[in-house]
């Protein structure tokens, strides 16, 4: 964990803000992906892949807490639907030093569905209001629901007005909505993301039958003109696959969402940036390829992104020195 005591922490930090961020993905979101992601903007809100509060309770807490200072704005996603667990493991959220948290009620998977946690919780409402009130009794940074806009089975507008006004009701006031329903059987998670049917328009209903609430919307935004437009309706966008299969797009953020008037990095700047970061993790005994997998749609949309994919996705597998690769690598950037 950082070494900063929290309050230079948050001196340093640059202010919380929900207007752009990019989705919790499991098994992409880590700490290696934040890093490089924060390289490319300074105010999209990250966070992390979604952490069971039985990993935080009785797993290796420091594994998952793990975080480098640099990656702030940073929001830890809980799964989870035990209020008393949700509290200790939002409390020690706080004392690594995230921003927020964030209570996972989107995602569809069987496996989670099993434990209580994700999409299923839209169909309790009321556990998942007590979830939030013990959450925010507990820890003084924000603490925030992200949900789909019903499930299978309880998929209308007054339900979801339901979920939303009960959570409501215990303190929660920024919401991310995923405008898709949830099928919590016989879809595959990767389905879930695809198969149900885009609904902007119900989530632009909430907005404004919650003018009060901050709604953030989420599902198939790919573009920056994409996220100008939403955000005429919506206090902010929230990108999944797009920011991690295009990442450069996060280069524009800054200036095209934030007025931030600074040049934004270039690609070959932003792989050269990370190369200290990646010669730490070699010497703590971590593979390159540990971050590198991370940044291979770096190079989406000129020639040489064969190559470069190639490098750092194959042949990083191969060498004795892999860094001399990521240099063959930032080299075949320049000038994009």
């Amino acid at each position: 964990m950082p070494a900063e005591t929290t309050q230079t922490k948050e001196s340093t930090r640059p202010a919380l803000s929900r207007r752009f961020s990019v989705a919790p993905m499991m098994d992409w979101t880590d700490r290696h992906c934040r890093f490089f992601l924060r390289l490319l903007s300074r105010n999209t809100l990250l966070y992390t892949e979604m952490v069971t509060t039985g990993a935080l309770l009785h797993g290796d807490r420091q594994r998952f807490l793990r975080h480098d200072e640099s990656e702030h704005p940073l929001a830890l996603q809980l799964g989870g639907s035990v209020p008393a667990e949700l509290a200790a493991a939002a409390r020690y959220a706080e004392e690594a030093g995230y921003d927020e948290v964030n209570l996972n009620v989107g995602c569809p998977s069987d496996r989670v569905q099993h434990n209580m946690i994700g999409a299923c919780l839209m169909a309790h409402p009321a556990l998942v209001a007590d979830c939030v009130k013990a959450m925010g009794d507990a820890v003084s940074i924000p603490v925030t629901v992200k949900h789909r806009i019903g499930i299978n089975g309880r998929d209308g507008y007054a339900e979801l007005c339901d979920f939303v006004g009960q959570v409501r009701e215990a303190g929660c006031r920024s919401f991310t909505v995923h405008a898709r329903i949830a099928i919590l059987e016989g879809l595959s998670p990767k389905e879930n993301r695809e198969v149900p049917p885009l609904r902007y328009d119900v989530a632009a209903q909430l907005k404004r039958d919650f003018p009060e609430l901050e709604i953030i919307l989420n599902g198939g935004i790919k573009t920056i003109d994409e996220c100008r437009e939403h955000l005429q309706t919506f206090d902010g966008v929230m990108l999944g696959r797009e920011a991690y299969h295009n990442p450069y797009l996060l280069a524009q953020v800054d200036s095209e969402l934030f007025g931030d008037d600074r040049a934004p990095i270039s690609r070959a700047e932003a792989l050269a940036r990370l190369r200290p970061y990646i010669e730490r993790h070699i010497a703590e005994g971590g593979a390159m390829h540990h971050v590198t997998r991370h940044v291979l749609g770096l190079a989406q949309g000129f020639p040489g992104a064969r190559r470069f994919r190639q490098l750092l996705s194959v042949d990083v597998h191969k060498v004795a020195d892999p860094l001399a690769l990521l240099d063959q690598a930032t080299e075949l950037l320049v000038g994009h």
